[in-house]
C-alpha cells in the first residue's frame, strides 16, 4: 500500500516538474523572440478593463503579421477651437494620426490628445504627456452600452406595463420573470427602510437603478468585453445621484441631527465642546455613505474582471494538459460567482440607497403624534 502511494507521489511529483520547466521553455523562447508573453497579457487585460473610442469585437493576427479588428468605429466629439466631430476610424486604433480642420490628434493610453502631423507626444520629467487634451465629449464603448442597457429596461418596463394593463394585472411572458424582483425591491427593500408613508416616491429610481446596475454587470461578463460598471466615472455618477436624492429629500428632522445630533438632551452651552468633534464627523458622513457605495461597486466590478482575465491568461501561458484543463476550470468557477456578484452587486446599491432615503425622510414629530393620540392635537 505504502509503494503504491509513494509511486503515485513520485509521477505526480515528476508531472509537476516537467510541467514547470515546460513553462521556463516557453518563457525563454518568447524572451529570445522579443516577446514577453506575460507582458502582452497583463497589457490585454489594462485595454479590456479601459473604455475605448471603437467598438470591438474581437481581433486576430493574420499569417503575414498584421492585427486584424472585427467591430465598427464610434463618433468622436471634440471641443478644439469649434467643435470637431469625426469618425474613430480615422485613428485606427490608436496607431495613425487624425487631421480634422487642419488640426491633428492622436489616440493614446485610451486618450486623445492633440499632437503635430508626425504625432508627436511630448512628456514632463515623470514622464505623463504634456500635449494638450481637448474636452472629449465622444460615444464610446461604454456610452454605447448605457444607452443600449437603457433602451432595453424602457423596452422591457414598458411591454410589462401594457401586460398588466392587458390581462388585469396579470404579467405575461418576460414579465412573469421580472414582476418578483419588482415585488421584492418594493415590499423588501423601500418598504423596511424607507416607511409607508414615503416609499413610493423612491421606487422609481430603485427600480431604475437596480436593473441599471444588474443588466450592466451581466453585459460586462459577455464576450462583448464591456466594463461598464468597472470604470469608476460610472460609479461616482450612480452614487452622486444617490447622494443628490438623498439631500434634496432631506426633512427638517435629518439636516438637524446633521448639526444638532444631540438634540436636546443637554443644554447648549454643554454640547459645544462635544459638537466641536460630532459635527464635523456627521458633516463628513454625509460623504462617506455615498464614497462607499461607489468604491464597493466599482472595487467589486474591477477584480472581478481581473481575476477572470488572469485565469484564462494562465492558459495561454501554461499551454499544457494540466496547468490549461486546471485555468479553464478555475475561469469557469469564477463566472458562475461572477453571475452572482453581478446581482449581487446591484442589490447592495439599491438596499443602502434605501437605507440612505430612509434616514433622509425620516419624519421623528409625524413619528410621535401616530403613537401619541394625545400629541397628534398638540
Amino acid at each position: 500500500m505504502r509503494k503504491t502511494f509513494f509511486t503515485r507521489l513520485l509521477l505526480v511529483g515528476t508531472l509537476l516538474l516537467a510541467q514547470f520547466t515546460f513553462a521556463k521553455e516557453q518563457e525563454h523562447e518568447t524572451e529570445e523572440h522579443g516577446k514577453d508573453l506575460k507582458t502582452e497579457i497583463k497589457e490585454y487585460i489594462s485595454h479590456h478593463l479601459k473604455d475605448s473610442h471603437d467598438f470591438s469585437l474581437f481581433s486576430y493576427t493574420t499569417e503575414s503579421g498584421e492585427h486584424k479588428y472585427v467591430g465598427f468605429p464610434l463618433p468622436v466629439i471634440l471641443i478644439d477651437d469649434g467643435l470637431k466631430v469625426f469618425s474613430s476610424s480615422k485613428f485606427h486604433h490608436g496607431e495613425t494620426v487624425a487631421e480634422v480642420d487642419g488640426n491633428y490628434y492622436k489616440l493614446y493610453h485610451s486618450k486623445i490628445y492633440k499632437t503635430d502631423a508626425e504625432g508627436t507626444i511630448t512628456y514632463d520629467e515623470e514622464h505623463h504627456p504634456t500635449n494638450v487634451k481637448p474636452l472629449d465629449f465622444s460615444i464610446t464603448k461604454n456610452v454605447v452600452m448605457i444607452i443600449v442597457t437603457g433602451l432595453l429596461m424602457l423596452w422591457l418596463f414598458t411591454s410589462l406595463a401594457r401586460s398588466y394593463a392587458k390581462n388585469g394585472g396579470i404579467p405575461t411572458g418576460v414579465g412573469r420573470f421580472f414582476e418578483p424582483i419588482i415585488l421584492y425591491i418594493r415590499d423588501d427593500i423601500a418598504r423596511p427602510n424607507i416607511g409607508e408613508a414615503k416609499y413610493k416616491k423612491y421606487m422609481p429610481y430603485l427600480l431604475s437603478i437596480f436593473f441599471f446596475i444588474w443588466f450592466l454587470n451581466i453585459f460586462g461578463l459577455t464576450p462583448l468585453g464591456i466594463n461598464v460598471t468597472g470604470n469608476i466615472a460610472i460609479t461616482f455618477a450612480l452614487a452622486l445621484m444617490t447622494f443628490l436624492f438623498t439631500n434634496f429629500t432631506g426633512t427638517k428632522d435629518y439636516w438637524g441631527h446633521q448639526f444638532n445630533p444631540l438634540g436636546n438632551t443637554m443644554p447648549w452651552y454643554a454640547k459645544i465642546p462635544l459638537y466641536i468633534i460630532l459635527v464635523p464627523i456627521e458633516i463628513l458622513g454625509l460623504f462617506i455613505k455615498p464614497f462607499s457605495l461607489l468604491i464597493r461597486l466599482y472595487a467589486n466590478m474591477q477584480a472581478g474582471h481581473i481575476v477572470l482575465m488572469s485565469l484564462i491568461g494562465l492558459m495561454f501561458i501554461f499551454k499544457s494538459w494540466i496547468g490549461s484543463p486546471l485555468s479553464f476550470g478555475l475561469a469557469f468557477a469564477i463566472s458562475l460567482i461572477e453571475v452572482l456578484v453581478a446581482l449581487l452587486q446591484a442589490y447592495i446599491f439599491t438596499m443602502l440607497s434605501a437605507l440612505y432615503f430612509g434616514f433622509a425622510s425620516e419624519d421623528h414629530h409625524a413619528e410621535g403624534h401616530e403613537d401619541d393620540p394625545e400629541l397628534a392635537h398638540l
